[in-house]
């Protein structure tokens, strides 16, 4: 079993200041790609504190809105603010995403950690011992000299996400990061995420596992034919769905 520190006992890693850059409002938001509208009009806003689990069936739009609400792709119509302003450098620093398949850069353990941190301009003196506490809370200090590429899949996402939590995000976005992972290494990337979630970092994550779902959800966002169909506490969704698409993907029927 893997040995996750909790965060909220790294001295180096302080709570964000949730509310600084949120709420993130998403207005009318429309994706379109090959002549079809992807994402269809999507209104949502995220407030600090709950985690999100965003929900639906294969092709529904999800991760294209974590997406649009990160930054990474712009809307063909509506818009993305933060606090009531557009992105910008500053909003962007202070948000991160893991996606499901690593993105790792070609250096060490360590490396991968202090590049995230040096390219936000923070000195060496500080992201040394940054980057030792963030590989001590991952279980990944006997291996901080390793090749980041030779590392097993559930570790090099173990370190995709100490990477992205090294730099204090406010918010998380999070899509699929346990998909094809063995149940040890799920176990140790919820654990990083809860420890997150109750050090003050926002989280808005895609997963397809309904029993994850069930563990880390505060409040589920179910997406159908890229639009929101129902939005409502974790708890109230996998007991009574309202619209039928949840209704039959919790039934485990074909949702079209």
């Amino acid at each position: 079993m893997h040995n996750i520190r909790s965060l909220d006992t790294a001295v180096s890693i302080a709570a964000p200041r949730a509310g600084d850059i949120l709420p993130l409002v998403a207005e009318g938001l429309v994706f379109e790609a090959g002549g079809r509208r992807l994402i269809d009009g999507i209104d949502l806003t995220l407030l600090p504190g709950a985690r999100t689990l965003v929900l639906g069936p294969n092709g529904a739009g999800k991760s294209l809105l974590l997406r649009l609400l990160h930054g990474l792709i712009r809307p063909s119509a509506g818009r993305v603010t933060w606090n009531g302003r557009p992105a910008d450098a500053g909003i962007l620093r202070r948000q991160a995403m893991v996606f499901q398949k690593p993105v790792l850069l070609r250096r060490s353990v360590a490396a991968n950690i202090d590049y995230a941190l040096k390219v936000r301009g923070l000195p060496r003196a500080e992201r040394n011992p940054r980057v030792a506490e963030m590989l001590r809370t991952a279980d990944l200090g006997d291996l901080a000299a390793s090749p980041a590429r030779v590392l097993s899949g559930g570790e090099q996402q173990r370190l995709s996400l100490a990477r992205a939590l090294s730099t204090r995000p406010e918010i998380l976005f999070l899509d699929e990061p346990t998909a094809s992972l063995d149940p040890g290494s799920t176990q140790a990337i919820e654990q990083l995420i809860d420890a997150a979630a109750a050090n003050g970092t926002r989280i808005v994550m895609v997963t397809h596992d309904l029993g994850q779902a069930r563990r880390l959800a505060d409040e589920v966002v179910f997406i159908h034919r890229g639009r929101v169909a129902e939005r409502t506490a974790a708890f109230r969704f996998f007991q009574s769905p309202v619209s039928k698409p949840a209704t039959d993907f919790l039934a485990g029927d074909l949702v079209i």
